[in-house]
């Protein structure tokens, strides 16, 4: 069954997968590691089984980096953690065990044939999982993903492998650990899973960049489902990131932390500055006349690809753009363009990188400020992976902080509208259901009845289940179906006197059409389970009497605790919830004022980006000696558009445009252009002329004004009271000394 558009990007629902669980499945063996024989002859066959996958299967002839010590610590049975550099090797830490493990256990002879087990993937995107498992697949080794893209017979002859013991990989997101199906899935593995692989290992930390609430489940997963050794593996962690990976799965950081330095020697790290980015077109133009090569120039918003492919092409360049707006065939299409040419420039966001190993990229180019020194880092990362000398420019201007803040500030929602989900989660009616029980709740109308962002939601879910232990997620479920009948649909139907025949019968209903479905009617009153009467829409699917279309998914929970029945209960919860995204805004918008200290600083810039990940550069320097500080011994000045004076005109006409006065940040949010649920759906603002009209001030004083429009609702137009010249637009731990203000709070208004 093909879900649709408001399906979630990962897993089958419970029906679906519980009949594959046996598939599975298989009788208990008891079985011996290659870890009870002599160290001697165990250590012999290691490095045997390892040489020989790397040889025969990856075509190289020694390892690199750390890789043989990691993948000896692995041999032997203890988990580790792996930090290098993009492009520094970290897939063969987990690729050459999977290899090795049978080819182990046939040369020790402790496990007999189909026995060997499996290494499982956990990785953040579909298309990072396709890039690597098609080029395994290319080398002839057996491995699969589990991800939505994939048809019901594929998914069903991954699991016939699965049972047979012929897979070797298998990868999947992190949250396909929400199907519960899954997870007994995983556990039945023939051969049990050898290795739990971590990929973008930092999405872990609360401290990271990237901080996602799925991965904090792994480490319960990995438990779960009996994992024999563990591998997290990424290119950006800061020291208190990599401990905080090594804490939540139990390595031992003294010996089983590896990473190798940031700092790559054959990368040039540049940067100049201009008040816009009009200025900087020019400049941009140079660099790549005077750098010919393949090149990436990152952006920060899909329209921006467009617009500036269009103008490298009228100045003559091959230069087309990427988003993640793009169709799948023609993202692949240009991927694979540009692997091929030598001098396609590839305009693009973030979601062009992840996958690509394209050796002789020559330039990376951050044409808009990095969200992060990790994103910086592992961006640049992607040039130059042939050893050659490649460039990395980094133009900054003051209109770069708007984007900044606008990401950072998006995040960040009001506590009443926390304490509504809560409200809506906490009802007297699941408050009074007993511990296992379950509930369910539609993320799609939550984000918009509270105007919150999906990020931000799952975020609260995760708290209430990670911190809290209150309810834990469990595989979603799909609220609506609808079907297209085909040749004979309605004969097949009435001839059907199956219980699960007769229920659907009963409560399917014909449009212009298509046949829709009431799930939960059809099973409240036929009091079958859902999974019978899914099997059974699956079995007129597969026979080609109708194409099902399910639709509407329900995230599921399952109470832990007694849940919070009272108000000041609840408000507890706000309190809480509502500080912790408070500290995660404040602490996004420090990584800007980072970023923009490594180029503002009088320092090497090398140096300053190796020292943030804890490292130093190589053979004892001081300095690179080829960045821009060291090359000219001059800061990069960031260059500030000029105070604007506070637009009343415009800001009247947003108070105009918007009748409610209860929330002050919804009116800020619309004046500088930062878009949420209700402003985009519900108020349909997000393409109005008063949408950012107000982009250049101060996030903060739209943020007073608009207290005091909502602490004023008869005054349509106040005057608002406008921040401090030196006032700061973060306090950040990153701290810096009292009085003095932050590089990322460039704009400020000014009254007329």
């Amino acid at each position: 069954m093909a879900p649709n558009d408001d399906d979630e990007d990962y897993g089958f629902s419970s029906g679906d997968e519980a009949e594959l669980i046996a598939l599975s499945q298989s009788a208990s063996t008891k079985r011996k590691s290659s870890a009870e024989l002599p160290p001697s002859k165990r250590i012999a066959l290691q490095y045997q089984s390892a040489n020989k996958a790397l040889t025969e299967n990856f075509g190289m002839k020694e390892f690199r980096l750390q890789q043989k010590q990691v993948i000896s610590r692995i041999l032997s049975g203890k988990s580790a953690a792996v930090v290098f550099p993009t492009g520094g090797g970290k897939s063969l830490c987990f690729q050459v065990p999977a290899l090795a493990f049978a080819e182990e256990d046939e040369l020790a002879g402790t496990r007999a044939e189909g026995e060997h087990g499996i290494t499982l993937v956990v990785s953040p995107l579909i298309a990072l999982m396709k890039d690597q498992t098609d080029a395994l697949l290319r080398r002839g080794i057996k491995a699969a993903t589990f991800d939505s893209t994939k048809s019901r017979e594929e998914y069903l002859a991954t699991c016939e492998m699965l049972r047979n013991g012929e897979l070797k990989l298998l990868y999947c997101a992190p949250e396909r650990l929400n199907n519960e199906g899954f997870i007994e899935q995983m556990k039945h593995v023939r051969g049990g899973i050898r290795l739990l692989a971590v990929d973008e290992a930092h999405c872990i930390s609360e401290w990271g960049h990237a901080f996602r609430p799925d991965y904090l489940k792994i480490a319960r997963f990995a438990e779960e489902i009996c994992a024999e050794r563990v591998i997290c593996l990424t290119a950006t962690a800061t020291p208190r990131v990599a401990t905080d990976i090594c804490e939540t799965f139990g390595i031992d950081e003294s010996s089983g932390l590896f990473r190798t330095s940031t700092f790559r020697p054959n990368l040039q790290l540049l940067a100049e500055s201009g008040v816009s980015k009009k200025e900087l077109h020019p400049k941009l133009f140079k660099f790549l006349k005077s750098n010919p090569g393949s090149s990436i120039v990152y952006v920060t918003l899909q329209k921006d690809t467009e617009q500036l492919a269009v103008e490298l092409r009228r100045k003559g360049f091959n230069a087309r753009p990427f988003h993640a707006g793009m169709g799948a065939p023609e993202k692949a299409e240009l991927q694979d363009d540009f692997m091929r040419s030598k001098d396609l420039i590839i305009v693009a966001t973030i979601a062009f990188g992840m996958g690509i190993d394209k050796a002789s990229i020559r330039n990376v180019i951050h044409f808009n400020i990095p969200s992060s020194l990790e994103s910086y880092s592992q961006e640049i990362g992607r040039a130059g992976r042939d050893g050659k000398l490649s460039k990395c420019m980094f133009y900054v201007c003051g209109e770069d902080l708007h984007l900044r803040e606008m990401f950072a500030r998006g995040d960040l929602p009001t506590r009443a509208a926390i304490r509504g989900v809560l409200q809506e989660i906490f009802t007297p009616m699941n408050t009074s259901q007993p511990i296992g029980n379950q509930l369910q709740f539609s993320h799609y109308s939550q984000e918009r009845d509270f105007d919150i962002r999906s990020t931000t939601l799952k975020n609260i879910y995760a708290q209430l289940e990670l911190t809290h232990h209150l309810i834990r997620a469990t595989t979603p479920i799909y609220s609506k179906y609808t079907w297209k009948p085909g040749p004979g649909f309605q004969s097949t139907l009435n001839s059907d006197k199956s219980p699960a025949g007769v229920a659907i019968k009963n409560h399917a209903k014909y449009g212009k059409s298509l046949y829709s479905f009431d799930m939960d009617m059809a099973v409240a009153s036929s009091h079958l389970p859902r999974g019978d009467i899914l099997k059974k829409l699956q079995t007129f699917h597969d026979n080609g009497d109708l194409e099902l279309k399910p639709a509407g998914v329900m995230s599921v929970y399952k109470i832990l605790s007694r849940l919070p029945k009272t108000a000041p209960e609840v408000e507890i919860l706000v309190d809480v919830l509502y500080a912790t995204f408070q500290k995660r805004e404040e602490e996004a918008l420090a990584r800007t004022d980072e970023m923009l200290q490594l180029i503002t600083a009088k320092a090497c810039f090398s140096k300053s980006l190796a020292q943030h990940f804890g490292d130093d550069l190589l053979d004892g320097k001081t300095e690179c000696g080829q960045c821009t500080w060291c090359t000219t011994r001059k800061a990069v000045e960031q260059r500030l558009p000029p105070p604007v004076p506070f637009n009343h005109s415009a800001w009247n006409a947003v108070l105009d445009e918007i009748e409610g006065r209860d929330d002050p940040r919804l009116l800020a949010k619309v004046a500088f252009g930062i878009g949420s649920p209700k402003i985009s759906y519900e108020l349909k603002l997000s393409k109005h002329g008063v949408f950012g009209s107000m982009d250049d001030h101060n996030f903060l004083d739209l943020l007073r004004a608009a207290e005091s429009a909502c602490s004023n609702p008869k005054t349509s137009r106040p005057k608002p009271k406008l921040a401090p010249k030196t006032t700061t637009q973060t306090k950040s731990s990153s701290s810096k000394p009292a009085g003095k203000t932050s590089k990322s709070a460039g704009r400020r208004s000014t009254p007329k």
